[in-house]
């Protein structure tokens, strides 16, 4: 049976829909050691479904009193962990987390200190989506290679695993969405990492079905990306 060393940080709001099927999902990894859940001032009663679920004992739920945005939820979750590798997972069906088996290689073997899930390098299942989420997110990962002379192809997905060194060595400070590039330029600054992409496969949702980031959000993204060109 393979060894429980991955911590998996999920931060929640609003997803009273998904949150019990991406909790089953995660938890039929046998490499998952524990399920950090942090709902971030959910108002929907997904808090409700967590203090009433009958959960697995990998399981542990921290609760926002009030909403503060994925980057406050990553911190508190982040803090939390105790396992060797560290992942995200959103609380959404967007991402598949049998990707973890693939991205969680390169660190098992010795190769890699950070590992990100391209939705972007091709080989996966990608659903048809918004052309200007597309268009959005490619300016800003052209943008961060540029500043930081890396070949990165899809800096704002949500599947990024490091070794626990890594991430206890980074000080968040975005509360919103802005967290995804601060995460990137600061593993990029720090020459020593070794950084590999695996392409994973991509199940998007519109805005009907509950996708909560906007256009307006990449304006804070590529603020966000010279910002953490010279602060950390």
């Amino acid at each position: 049976m393979p060894e429980k060393i991955l911590s998996v940080v999920m931060p929640v709001y609003n997803e009273k829909n998904t949150i019990l099927k991406i909790i089953d999902k995660v938890l039929k990894l046998n490499i998952v050691k524990e399920l950090i859940i942090v709902d971030d001032g959910s108002t929907d009663g997904t808090r409700e479904i967590l203090k009433a679920s009958a959960l697995d004992s990998r399981v542990k739920v921290i609760l926002h009193e009030r909403n503060s945005g994925k980057g406050a939820a990553l911190r508190t979750g982040f803090k939390a962990v105790t396992g060797e590798i560290v992942t995200v997972q959103d609380a959404d069906l967007e991402y598949d987390p049998n990707e973890f088996i693939e991205m969680i290689r390169p660190i098992e073997d010795g190769v890699a200190d950070v590992v990100y899930g391209s939705r972007l390098s091709g080989g996966k299942p990608q659903r048809v989506h918004m052309f200007w989420h597309k268009m959005g997110n490619t300016v800003i990962t052209f943008t961060m290679n540029l500043i930081f002379n890396s070949t990165l192809s899809d800096i704002e997905t949500c599947y990024k695993m490091f070794r626990r060194k890594v991430i206890d060595g980074i000080e968040i400070r975005s509360n919103d969405f802005s967290v995804e590039p601060e995460l990137t330029a600061k593993i990029l600054k720090d020459k020593r990492l070794r950084i590999y992409e695996v392409p994973i496969s991509y199940y998007g949702r519109s805005y009907a079905e509950g996708k909560k980031i906007s256009w307006k959000h990449g304006f804070g993204a590529l603020w966000s990306i010279f910002k953490y060109r010279f602060v950390n």
